[in-house]
């Protein structure tokens, strides 16, 4: 795709936020997919292109009726939607589509119409890690982790730290899941989950969703909401199967998905003014940090201490609370994206003076995928 060429125009998460057990699945994408189109001006007849996960493109399209000449049912986890921009992006550079709605929605604390939980037994991790004990995320992310702590000498206390840190901005969001001060020390006196995860470490489950729509930038200006234009963007792969991965001490999806949407985007790391990391556990934040190299291998914890990411820090990082404090219904980088369009637009509670660039850095499953969007509010 071409920097500056696509912007979206359009961004609403669901009206109800954290507990909705009187909605499914279904009625999730459509209700924040319908506050998208209302924030944009814009019908479901003015929508040709879908992207989706969780739920067929099909699905979507029928339900909101839209004949699409463009779809996208990609789905790799909790950044299948920043995959979904990048996509989205480079179809509406190629003249495939004009107006791209990409919507997502999870039952994930009511499962109202949610999916079984499980993979199959007959995939890679269901053959050969499956029967070995972890089960799902919480013990399964244990297995990086414990290594990346022990070669880079991180604490219970340093995890402990994101978390707090987060709560802290979670505060200053209204429609944060989570806003009570937390220490470190109620971190580390929460419930053990799996070694070394407190519950304070782990995300939210809540019920939930958003959207985005994405126009031409020629388009843009036409449109009622300030446009927020895709700057660079990048994706990547890595693994099924989190004791598979090249080297525990680092995401090598984070680190080319991170370094072509810099390359894209043309910018350097000062040029940054906002971050979103995806948070599903309190070690994302580092991860993410150190992978896309706004710090040296094993220095993220300091950077974190010294409350560089915090309200008035250098790089505020995860200003809506994260899914540790916000929302996290199943797949989180929606949410990371929505908050990414808001501060750049200056209309986050908990705003960042002067926003220009803000990034979005997903992860999919237990660093199997990723995908890095670097947006801005300058046309360029």
């Amino acid at each position: 795709m071409k920097r500056n060429s696509v912007a979206v125009v359009g961004a609403a998460e669901t009206t109800e936020m954290g507990r909705i057990p009187d909605m499914s699945v279904i009625g999730l994408h459509a209700d924040a997919a319908l506050n998208a189109l209302k924030d944009a001006g814009l019908k479901p007849t003015d929508i040709d292109g879908v992207a989706t996960a969780g739920i067929s493109p099909v699905e979507l399209a029928h339900y909101l009726g839209i004949t699409p000449t463009y779809a996208d049912g990609t789905s790799v986890g909790g950044c299948s939607f920043m995959l979904h921009v990048r996509h989205a992006a480079a179809a509406i550079d190629a003249g495939l589509c004009n107006t791209v709605l990409i919507t997502h929605g999870e039952s994930g604390r009511s499962r109202v119409g949610a999916g079984r939980f499980g993979g199959s037994p007959a995939s890679l991790s269901g053959q050969f890690e499956a029967p070995y004990g972890p089960v799902g995320p919480p013990s399964m992310f244990t297995i990086p982790v414990l290594r990346y702590m022990k070669t880079n000498n991180v604490t219970e206390e340093d995890l402990a730290m994101v978390a707090v840190i987060q709560r802290e901005w979670a505060a200053k969001n209204p429609r944060a899941s989570m806003k009570d001060p937390i220490t470190v020390d109620d971190v580390l006196n929460s419930r053990m989950i799996a070694w070394p995860f407190r519950m304070l470490m782990c995300c939210l489950v809540t019920d939930g969703g958003g959207a985005l729509i994405l126009t031409s930038a020629e388009r843009a200006k036409d449109f009622p909401q300030k446009p927020v234009y895709i700057l660079g963007t990048g994706e990547s792969v890595e693994t099924p199967m989190v004791s598979q991965m090249n080297d525990f001490n680092f995401s090598t999806a984070f680190r080319v998905s991170g370094k072509k949407a810099f390359d894209t985007a043309g910018i350097k790391h000062s040029d940054v003014d906002h971050l979103m990391i995806y948070d599903a556990f309190a070690h994302l934040p580092l991860y993410g940090l150190e992978d896309l190299g706004f710090c040296k291998p094993g220095e993220a914890k300091d950077f974190v201490n010294e409350r560089n990411t915090a309200i008035g820090g250098k790089l505020p990082l995860n200003t809506n609370g994260g899914g540790l404090s916000y929302m996290h219904s199943g797949m989180y980088g929606m949410y990371a994206m929505q908050e990414s369009v808001r501060q750049l637009r200056g209309t986050a509670a908990a705003q960042v003076p002067n926003a220009k660039v803000s990034i979005s850095h997903g992860v999919g499953g237990m660093f199997a995928a990723s995908g890095t969007i670097v947006f801005t509010n300058e046309k360029g």
